[in-house]
């Protein structure tokens, strides 16, 4: 992380970098124009993590600085929403007056809302006892005067939440109220404003499609929800048993009837439609009676794997959504073969770094 890069007075030049440099990686492609989504230029993060620096009474956030290969005192972080970092300096303001928490405390985790929720982790080097769950509840009813906050202790093989370990985020989403439950130390889309214009963007390049959705890699369900407006019937795999809960919660949250979640990893499911092998997970679900023609993938930096790749290409849309450029081209090598690129995203979701997300829409030539 480059600290000292991240001034609001050059969040538009380094997004104009980002722009010339993804167009540059996908010229060979002839894309049609890129559609370019900037962030806010402070206070965009909804999550963050600090370590802890302990020296004599003082106590204090800090990061990493690689540029500078040394440590950096935090008390604010301009890239972190005005929520967390109102947290920060109530959360430090107790902490230092009481050994009981913060005694071998090493890092702190911070999970906040546009809604107004945040969540709190604090990661010790020792094991909690009684004494840190009485001051824990007692820090809680402190900070709950100003925040609607929770606070989960941790520790090697523990874990402690004194009330629940998630918040549920509110989105508005083309003037559609959606919630979304985030739990702890799972992935959530980190730029939420970003994310909104993410899901608009993906809304209106499926506004005009026939059939049902196949979507892979669904997390918490954020994309399948928001458009399953567009089909007659979504169905969606995740492997991770957090996120299907939280997609199941937040289908039922939104009122979604269309939206089946199956708990599988993207390579099996792509054996399952091709009948190699059958699943004790798919018993009661009859894949042949989805009409899916548009297939939605927004996978890992890794990108999407060769069997996978295969079952992709076999839908006339594609709607794709990349962490990576790099593996983003590796997969249009094979996917351009047969598709053509028709909407073309960049979402600055990591302003100030050289991470990009982005977004291709691709229809069979």
């Amino acid at each position: 992380m480059n600290l000292a890069a991240m001034d609001p007075k050059n969040y538009d030049a380094q997004l104009e970098q980002k722009r010339i440099k993804l167009e540059q990686i996908f010229a060979e492609f002839s894309p049609p124009a890129l559609e370019v989504f900037p962030s806010e230029p402070a206070h965009y993060r909804m999550r963050t993590e600090f370590r802890m620096w302990h020296e004599g009474d003082d106590l204090y956030y800090y990061m990493f600085d690689k540029e500078l290969n040394e440590k950096v005192r935090c008390d604010q972080y301009i890239a972190a929403s005005t929520l967390i970092n109102q947290m920060m300096t109530a959360l430090i303001n107790e902490l230092k007056l009481n050994p009981a928490l913060r005694h071998k405390l090493f890092q702190v985790d911070f999970l906040s809302t546009l809604s107004g929720e945040i969540l709190v982790s604090l990661l010790y080097h020792r094991q909690l006892d009684d004494e840190w769950l009485s001051q824990a509840k007692l820090l809680k009813a402190k900070l709950s005067e100003q925040f609607n906050v929770n606070i989960i202790g941790r520790a090697r093989k523990q874990k402690i939440d004194l009330d629940r370990e998630f918040v549920v985020e509110t989105l508005t989403v083309n003037g559609q109220t959606l919630h979304y439950k985030q739990i702890e130390n799972s992935f959530t889309q980190p730029n939420a404003k970003v994310s909104v214009k993410m899901l608009e963007w993906a809304i209106d390049a499926t506004k005009n499609s026939q059939g049902d959705l196949l979507e892979l890699y669904c997390g918490n369900g954020n994309f399948s929800i928001a458009l399953a407006q567009n089909f007659n019937k979504v169905l969606a795999t995740e492997l991770a048993k957090p996120s299907v809960d939280a997609a199941q919660f937040n289908i039922e949250i939104n009122k979604v009837d269309n939206l089946q979640i199956i708990r599988m990893s993207a390579e099996d499911f792509s054996d399952a439609m091709a009948k190699k092998r059958s699943f004790r997970r798919l018993e009661g679900i009859d894949l042949d009676s989805y009409d899916c023609n548009t297939i939605f993938v927004d996978p890992p930096r890794a990108g999407i794997d060769d069997e996978t790749l295969k079952l992709v290409q076999g839908y006339e849309r594609i709607l794709y959504i990349s962490c990576n450029p790099q593996t983003l081209k590796d997969n249009l090598q094979t996917l351009s073969a047969t598709h053509k690129i028709t909407r073309f995203a960049l979402f600055d979701q990591f302003p100030y770094t050289d991470h990009m997300e982005s977004g291709v829409l691709l229809e069979r030539k």
